[in-house]
């Protein structure tokens, strides 16, 4: 019973995650595949994987919303610092070092104005500030952060520290936010390993699964301000 019982909680904490991930290398490769051609369908996927990941990874969420460990936030004060510090961390080489515009991303205007351009923008604000901070902390702080300190891990209370699990953690958030080649690595790389750092933080500070996702989800509805005030698409 307790094997079942640890293998539903699993499922529950990584389906949202596994499937957002996913999704997400299937645009690449169909990005990759039809690189130059006409058809936005298959040379811009951003425009329908972007969408398509807010409403299933959004569905599956819901259907396992009764599986994470919620409880009120904690240490607002701190939190808050965090998630703004994170928010100018990711921004700086462009404000601080006059590293050159990112550009290149999801434009909400790729359709045009109007209707579109707010539907864009609305559904890209969804995944932005509620679907990827929700299914990433459960994943990162609610999962694996008490996944690598032992087995089953719904028996390691969320906030626990351990070196390896912390270290681990870290360099994992930061590859998947790699980006580029095989070297250098991408410009979201060191900013995305001192965030893995700082998110973790708040699990250990808070012990609140609910902090971690309200630092998350502050941090990226300062930077989706920030896009549509710059056009900075790249930072999506």
């Amino acid at each position: 019973m307790a094997g079942g019982m640890s293998a539903s909680l699993q499922k529950a904490y990584l389906a949202p995650f596994v499937v957002f991930m996913g999704l997400l290398a299937v645009g690449e490769a169909v990005a990759h595949l039809f690189e130059g051609q006409d058809i936005w369908f298959a040379s811009a996927p951003r425009y329908w994987v972007f969408p398509l990941q807010t409403v299933v990874c959004g569905i599956l969420l819901a259907r396992y919303w009764r599986h994470y460990e919620w409880r009120a936030p904690a240490r607002l004060g701190f939190t808050i610092a965090v998630a703004v510090f994170v928010f100018v961390l990711w921004i700086s080489p462009q404000i601080f070092f006059g590293s050159p515009p990112r550009t290149d991303g999801f434009d909400p205007g790729y359709f045009g104005g109007g209707w579109a351009f707010a539907l864009n923008v609305t559904v890209r604000f969804i995944r932005l500030v509620i679907v990827v901070p929700l299914l990433e902390e459960i994943f990162w702080r609610g999962f694996l952060l008490r996944y690598l300190i032992r087995e089953p891990f719904e028996s390691v209370p969320l906030g626990t520290f351990s070196w390896s699990s912390f270290l681990w953690v870290t360099v994992f958030f930061g590859l998947a936010h790699y980006g580029g080649g095989f070297w250098p690595p991408g410009p979201d790389f060191v900013p995305a390993l001192a965030t893995g750092m700082l998110y973790n933080a708040v699990a250990y500070r808070t012990k609140s699964l609910s902090s971690c996702v309200l630092a998350h989800a502050i941090t990226n509805a300062l930077l989706g301000i920030y896009i549509l005030r710059t056009g900075q698409w790249g930072f999506w």
